[in-house]
């Protein structure tokens, strides 16, 4: 009782203030078609949150991940023409032996496994 006295502010009770970081006073208007919306709404009500928690959660803990850069789509592309030229190669080795093709297979799959590389890096 003391304490209130020298201080002389009274407890009027009730939850504390929150602070301005956890405030919620910033408002985002998102567009979306029908079926997103309703996605997001049955996702929101089996986690038992709000619509709006349930994005807040996704924008803290959930992972977008960036585009390819045009050096990794020229990568994936080079990889695309040497994986057709794998399967001319594999046709030729079922019609004419393997012993024909085996040289160039190699040769290819050493340039697949470089382009592989250059990718994951």
């Amino acid at each position: 009782m003391e304490h209130k006295q020298k201080t002389g502010r009274r407890n009027k009770g009730g939850r504390p203030k929150k602070g301005a970081a956890d405030k919620l006073k910033y408002r985002l208007t998102v567009k979306m078609a029908t079926s997103d919306y309703y996605t997001l709404k049955g996702k929101a009500r089996s986690a038992g949150i709000s619509a709006g928690e349930f994005l807040r959660r996704c924008m803290r803990e959930g992972q977008v991940k960036e585009r390819l850069t045009p050096e990794h789509t020229g990568y994936v592309r080079k990889l695309c023409g040497m994986a057709n030229n794998l399967n001319q190669l594999a046709h030729k080795a079922n019609a004419a032996g393997f012993v024909t093709v085996r040289m160039k297979c190699r040769i290819l799959v050493a340039r697949i496994e470089e382009l592989l590389n250059l990718i994951l890096l």
